[in-house]
């Protein structure tokens, strides 16, 4: 398959007409490369040690869910980090494309697979935007869970460097209704509770919402942006698999740029 009908095939499933308006979808460099055989190399966050890697495997795309140009750089200079991944994409022609918010909100993104890694079911969006389609998902645990049962389920499933969550008098308190939502996702606290979620699962948390959280009777949990995020992108290498590619493989040098003393 072809890089162009490889993007054809994806924006026929997830539209960059979907992204929002400060986010940056679709094309990040294009180099040149729309009618060679797809040999892909899938990330999360598309940085120089991605980069080395697609160039050691011959890759000619790094498909990857985090925009490498979020806000308009005003000049690229020698060994700044856009501008060295503009250099070797064009050098060794490597296109790059990001598929962001408009990912997060379809069937197989990032919260649907969250959603699934729980094995939720009757899910629904917690913010609706297209038929079926949306922010988030919330659905039902069956059976019902501890939360002590829960928060060892993402630890074992998602395996977070560093698992966070509101404070709780009651770590037995039985959970059946959960939201999850992939990535920096504190600002749909207000919709979470509208659907009645006893549990929400996403990352990159403010300590004051953690207690609007626990005001507002919803166990906030934070397992960190790329725990939550990263799963999506080895689903996104299946599908890829399935299109009988030249070559697909899911980035072993992706970075979770948060570590933590043990």
């Amino acid at each position: 398959m072809k890089i162009a009908d490889l993007i054809t095939w994806f924006e026929e499933w997830a539209n960059p007409a979907w992204c929002e308006s400060w986010d940056n979808c679709g094309w990040q460099i294009e180099p040149g490369v729309l009618q060679e055989k797809a040999r892909v190399l899938t990330c999360l966050t598309p940085t120089l040690a991605v980069m080395e890697e697609a160039i050691a495997f011959k890759a000619n795309l790094i498909f990857a869910h985090h925009p490498l140009i979020f806000s308009p750089p005003k000049s690229l200079r020698s060994g700044e980090a856009i501008a060295e991944m503009a250099r070797l994409a064009f050098t060794h022609n490597i296109g790059i494309y990001t598929a962001h918010t408009n990912f997060d909100q379809v069937q197989d993104g990032t919260a649907d697979v969250l959603a699934q890694i729980l094995e939720l079911q009757e899910v629904t969006p917690i913010v609706p935007t297209h038929s079926g389609l949306g922010y988030g998902r919330v659905g039902v645990l069956k059976p019902s869970l501890k939360l002590q049962e829960l928060l060892a389920t993402i630890q074992t499933r998602l395996a977070p460097p560093n698992l966070i969550f509101s404070p709780t008098a009651d770590l037995h308190q039985t959970i059946s209704r959960v939201a999850v939502l992939g990535g920096s996702g504190a600002s749909f606290i207000s919709a979470v509770v509208k659907t009645d979620a006893q549990a929400y699962l996403t990352s990159d948390c403010k300590f004051h919402q953690f207690q609007e959280s626990r005001d507002r009777g919803l166990i906030l949990i934070d397992a960190g942006h790329y725990a939550t995020e990263r799963p999506a992108c080895d689903r996104l290498v299946q599908k890829f698999k399935s299109l009988n590619l030249d070559w697909v493989q899911l980035s072993h040098n992706d970075e979770d740029f948060r570590q933590f003393l043990i």
